[in-house]
């Protein structure tokens, strides 16, 4: 699961990366190339940017939804598995090709795309204050039971 950091650095630097050409340029140590299906310029067509780690060198994420993927397969259709994983995903539910876009257009998908990143980050902050009321409360009741 992506921590607070990376997400936020994710959603910075994904600003650049609307367009296909941006996108594309991201998979230069992608492992799948021929006789693959989940080929860079199919990756890049389904929204998502290349971002490997030392130990996950199949990490894609989409710069719009922020969904992350990865124990991808060569027969993996990257365009089926975002509709599967995020069905209302906003670049997959865009009308315009970002050559198209015009600037009110533009501000619209920006809007939508900060939307979905202070959701995640809500959630992601919830879960992380459950976790310390759980923690502190299970140091109290350890207390109380002496």
């Amino acid at each position: 699961m992506t921590n607070i950091d990376v997400l936020s650095t994710r959603f910075a630097a994904f600003d650049k990366m609307h367009s296909y050409e941006s996108r594309e340029q991201s998979y230069v140590d992608w492992p799948f190339r021929e006789d693959c299906y989940c080929t860079p310029e199919k990756m890049a067509k389904a929204g998502f940017v290349h971002c490997p780690s030392e130990n996950e060198p199949d990490v894609a994420c989409c710069f719009f939804c922020l969904i992350e993927l990865e124990g991808w397969e060569p027969d993996d259709d990257p365009m089926s598995e975002h509709l599967k994983r995020s069905p209302n995903c906003g670049f997959l539910t865009s009308k315009k090709d970002f050559t198209e876009m015009t600037a009110a257009d533009f501000y619209h998908m920006e809007r939508d795309r900060l939307k979905v990143y202070l959701k995640k980050m809500c959630h992601k902050k919830m879960a992380y204050l459950r976790e310390d009321i759980d923690r502190t409360l299970g140091r109290l009741t350890s207390q109380l039971d002496i």
